[in-house]
């Protein structure tokens, strides 16, 4: 990931903090928001337009902050519609008339693009809904609009430059704007940061979840890959793909992971989702998880390194928490497994692009990923600025997903993360969750992962990781939700222009 200050970060200059006008439903819950609308204060209608507006004001100017790529149309409409159902005594679930915002890799056949943010795919409309989108609907969420994005969720060039896109341009940092925002689900985080919406959506291969959420200062939950359906959204790789909530607290990431979670006949991996885990996902977080809990903590394998002094404070609330820490060594890294998880990255890619380009129907301009380099080729101004596309071009070279290197690069893998590494350590010390430089490894295992924002580092937020073995779901929400009510280290972005007017 490149973190540099871009060119096209200019003209920062203009906007202060105190411009903002005070935002009606800053911070607020979803809980918060359902009491209000049962009791008749405020409407989906009301609630849609005012995050439209809040959009108006920071997203499109203020700050500029390009967290949204485009806004759906019909939002009030489908808000108008919520609210004539529950006039009606027909409320759907926890997210009906609750604004969301869905990264722009996740199909939808409404009047929004699905791009990826590459303009290869501008106007080419998929057949149908995102299954997780399908999900939302159903759930009574009101499709807000569409975030930006890293590129082809930050696997189309080796020096890529995260929350940048050639449709969306570049996302910024709601902290301080000519920062990195991370990716690749930028401004899905922005969002959420921002209270530009109430959660977002994002989409996880190797940190896309984690690390913007966590520069951004707010919850991002990536799931065990099989609990949330991929059909319907861009992929880069089956094997470690997948989607998941971004909120501003564990039990609204919680709420939208139960609306996520189910079975899809088109994407295999969802038949092992255990049957009774969506409903223990949308029932209320315990209290005092963390008391009891035995908790391994990953040590550096590097004894150079200085102690990370976050570290030392978090692992100071979990033990005042009641929870046993205990030190486990080292865990096998993504380093490990060589160039084993780029190889998968690589054949699935191609796999999967050219199966996705091919639900598009025969008529699409783009029908495979030779086409979309060829396009990115021949538009180099537009998509090729800042960096290429060495990715695409590598896994263009790769064959079918029947060939021993890319099977060996798959289970050596599993092997690494899962067999050697994630379920060895947990089974070995009997652990609830582990702690500490796991995001890389968990989602090379498609495992579970939770970062909670755990105060302002220097001059960014920090977060706080919880991760474990496939379907702990529930458990490493109930851990990450103690450690949020014993910090409530979450604060609202100031915007500031640069580190330096701090």
């Amino acid at each position: 990931m490149r973190s540099v200050m871009w060119g096209v970060l200019v003209g920062l200059s203009a906007w202060l903090p105190a411009a903002a006008q005070p935002f009606a439903f800053a911070e607020a819950t979803i809980d918060n928001l359902q009491a209000r609308m049962a009791a008749g204060a405020l409407t989906a209608r009301e609630l849609t337009a005012a995050y439209l507006a809040r959009i108006e004001e920071l997203d499109n100017a203020g700050p500029k902050l390009n967290a949204i790529i485009e806004l759906n149309p019909d939002a009030l409409a489908i808000a108008d519609r919520l609210d004539a159902e529950r006039k009606m005594g027909r409320v759907r679930g926890p997210l009906h008339g609750i604004p969301v915002l869905i990264k722009d890799n996740i199909a939808t056949s409404d009047k929004m693009d699905t791009t990826a943010g590459s303009l290869a795919l501008v106007g080419l409309k998929p057949p149908r809904d995102a299954y997780l989108v399908t999900r939302l609907r159903e759930a009574g969420a009101v499709l807000l609009g569409k975030t930006n994005l890293s590129e082809w969720a930050n696997f189309r060039g080796e020096r890529s430059v995260s929350g940048w896109s050639g449709r969306g341009g570049q996302t910024r940092n709601p902290y301080v704007l000519d920062r990195n925002p991370s990716g690749s689900s930028s401004g899905s985080a922005v969002a959420v940061s921002a209270n530009l919406c109430v959660v977002a959506i994002g989409t996880e291969t190797n940190g896309s979840i984690i690390s913007p959420s966590t520069v951004c200062g707010v919850v991002g939950f990536k799931p065990t890959v099989g609990l949330v359906s991929r059909t319907g959204v861009i992929p880069i790789a089956a094997t470690f793909d997948t989607a998941g909530p971004i909120a501003r607290t564990v039990r609204d990431a919680a709420l939208v992971l139960a609306a996520l979670a189910g079975v899809d006949e088109r994407d295999a991996v969802t038949q092992n989702l255990p049957a009774d885990l969506p409903r223990k996902l949308a029932l209320p977080l315990p209290a005092g998880a963390l008391n009891g809990a035995r908790v391994g903590v990953i040590r550096h394998p590097s004894a150079r390194r200085d102690p990370d002094a976050g570290m030392a404070v978090g692992l100071d609330v979990l033990r005042a928490a009641g929870a046993e820490i205990i030190d486990v060594g080292e865990l096998p890294g993504p380093a490990s497994a060589g160039t084993a998880r780029i190889d998968v990255m690589l054949y699935e890619m191609k796999a999967g692009i050219n199966a996705y380009l091919a639900e598009l129907g025969p008529a699409a301009s783009m029908q495979s990923l030779a086409d979309v380099i060829k396009f990115n080729d021949e538009r180099w101004a537009q998509e090729q600025p800042l960096f290429g596309q060495q990715y695409f071009t590598r896994a263009q070279a790769k064959g079918p997903l029947t060939e021993p290197a890319y099977l060996e690069a798959r289970e050596k893998c599993w092997r690494v993360a899962r067999g050697e590494g994630i379920d060895a350590l947990m089974d070995t010390h009997r652990l609830d969750a582990l702690v500490g430089g796991g995001a890389g490894v968990a989602a090379m295992a498609g495992y579970p992962s939770v970062i909670v924002p755990f105060g302002v580092g220097s001059p960014l937020p920090t977060g706080f990781l919880f991760y474990g073995r496939a379907w702990s779901e529930v458990k490493l929400l109930a851990l990450a939700a103690d450690f949020e009510a014993r910090t409530r280290a979450r604060r609202e972005p100031t915007f500031l222009p640069s580190a330096e007017t701090k």
